[in-house]
Order: C-alpha cells, then sequence, then structure tokens
C-alpha cells in the first residue's frame, strides 16, 4: 500500500499562508503602475470606450472565454509547460501589436490574449501539481477570472471566487462561464481603454498586457497554491481559506 507522506507542520502551513498573502498584495503593484503610466482612474477607463463597443463586450467576453477555454488546453498538445515569463512576453507583444493599430485591432486582440491568460492560468496549476486536464481543475482556472482585475478595487471581489466549490458538469462551467463574463467585460473594457490612450498607443497596449498577465498568474498561484496547501496540512480547504481571508485584510507592504 502506498503510504502518504504525513501532514507538514503548522509553522510551515503558516509561512505559506503568509506568502501566498504577500502574493495576493503583490497582484495588484502592475495594476498601480499601469494607471501611474496613462495617468488616470480605473473608474473612468470605461467611459472613454464608444457606446457600441461597450454594449458588445458583453457577449464578446463570453465567446472569447468558451473559445479560450478549449483552445488553451489543446495548445498543451502542441507546446509543453511554459515558463511564466514566457506569457507575459508573448500577451506583451500582442498588446503592443493592438495597441499601435487603435480599438479595432484591440478588440481583435481579445480573444487571443484571454486564451493566452487562460493557458498561463493553466500552466500556474501544474506548478502547482494539479492536472490542468481535469475538469475540476479547468472549472477552476476559469474561476480565476472572476477576479476584480488588476484595475479593480474591490477585494472581496478579488477574493470571492477562492471558496467556491461546486460538482463540475458540463452545465456547471457553461453557468460559470456566463457568471464569470459581465466581471472579465469590466476588465476587458478598461484593458481596451487603456490601449486606446492618445499618444501612448503600443506602449500603454504592451504595458496594459504585461499588467493583466502578471496579475492573473499571481491570483492562480493564490488559488491553486492554496489548493496544494489544504492538500499538503491535511486541512480542511475552506478553512484555509477563511484563515487566509483573515490575514489578507490586514494590509501589507506591497513588494
Amino acid at each position: 500500500m502506498e503510504l502518504l507522506d504525513a501532514p507538514i507542520s503548522k509553522d510551515t502551513t503558516d509561512q505559506r499562508l503568509d506568502a501566498l498573502v504577500r502574493r495576493h498584495a503583490k497582484a495588484g503593484n502592475a495594476g498601480i503602475q499601469l494607471l501611474n503610466l496613462i495617468g488616470g482612474q480605473a473608474e473612468n477607463l470605461l467611459d472613454r470606450l464608444p457606446a457600441d463597443m461597450r454594449a458588445r463586450l458583453g457577449e464578446g467576453a463570453e465567446q472569447a472565454l468558451t473559445l479560450a477555454m478549449g483552445a488553451a488546453q489543446r495548445s498543451r498538445g502542441v507546446v509543453g509547460e511554459q515558463p511564466g515569463w514566457l506569457s507575459r512576453a508573448v500577451t506583451t507583444a500582442m498588446g503592443a501589436v493592438g495597441g499601435f493599430g487603435g480599438l479595432p485591432s484591440a478588440m481583435a486582440e481579445l480573444p487571443v490574449t484571454t486564451t493566452i491568460l487562460l493557458r498561463a492560468i493553466q500552466d500556474v496549476a501544474c506548478e502547482h501539481g494539479f492536472d490542468s486536464s481535469e475538469e475540476s481543475v479547468q472549472f477552476d482556472c476559469i474561476q480565476i477570472f472572476a477576479a476584480a482585475g488588476p484595475l479593480g478595487q474591490d477585494d472581496g471581489a478579488d477574493l470571492a471566487f477562492l471558496g467556491t466549490r461546486v460538482t463540475v458538469t458540463g452545465a456547471a462551467v457553461q453557468s460559470l462561464i456566463a457568471k464569470v463574463a459581465p466581471r472579465l467585460a469590466t476588465v476587458l473594457g478598461q484593458k481596451l481603454a487603456t490601449q486606446a490612450v492618445p499618444v501612448l498607443g503600443a506602449a500603454a497596449g504592451a504595458a496594459t498586457n504585461y499588467a493583466y498577465t502578471s496579475y492573473y498568474q499571481q491570483m492562480a498561484h493564490v488559488h491553486f497554491g492554496l489548493r496544494r496547501l489544504a492538500v499538503d496540512a491535511g486541512q480542511d480547504h475552506t478553512a484555509l481559506v477563511d484563515e487566509f481571508r483573515k490575514r489578507a485584510a490586514v494590509p501589507v507592504k506591497r513588494a
């Protein structure tokens, strides 16, 4: 019979929890730097978009997420696990191209960027020892898009997805996509608006995509880090999430 490793100590559990709290705090760093670059506030960004484009974002986000879920997983059969820096480099380059061509090219770039973001999230899941081909792991990867985004100020929304556990079925996945899409539409709308900043053009597009990729990678590390910690510590996942939230509520200096 295969013997399981003994649970890690309380001190080690506490250290890993604190490290995840620091990751969560760090996630917003790139967003703050981006806002400084464009000289704006997140809540005003969507007003820069034409009304017809804002109206199309919801449906576009849901379609992009549905297509990305299949494409990201299929890409693993062609290109294996990739280091996090490579995903950031690819999305940064794509953001530069999208920003250079203005809103039309930035809009066309969204589904591809969403796919690469999801693939980067899957790579983080694998880094923590989870199989990205499993439906439950793919479900968790989609959940991470429910976070507020790098320009979001709602820490409650940032953490709300962590404790959600449901039985994974095809209907549940589609329901999740429908629920996540409005949040993602807001995030993508902010991204489009930054890429439309006059003068900055390609530079804003590159910085935007770098910020978004870094953010979702950090949030994926938090999510799957907590799942792995629950296994390694032999503790209830929900209890660990509650403890994480308590620690995350205490302000920490962002590195």
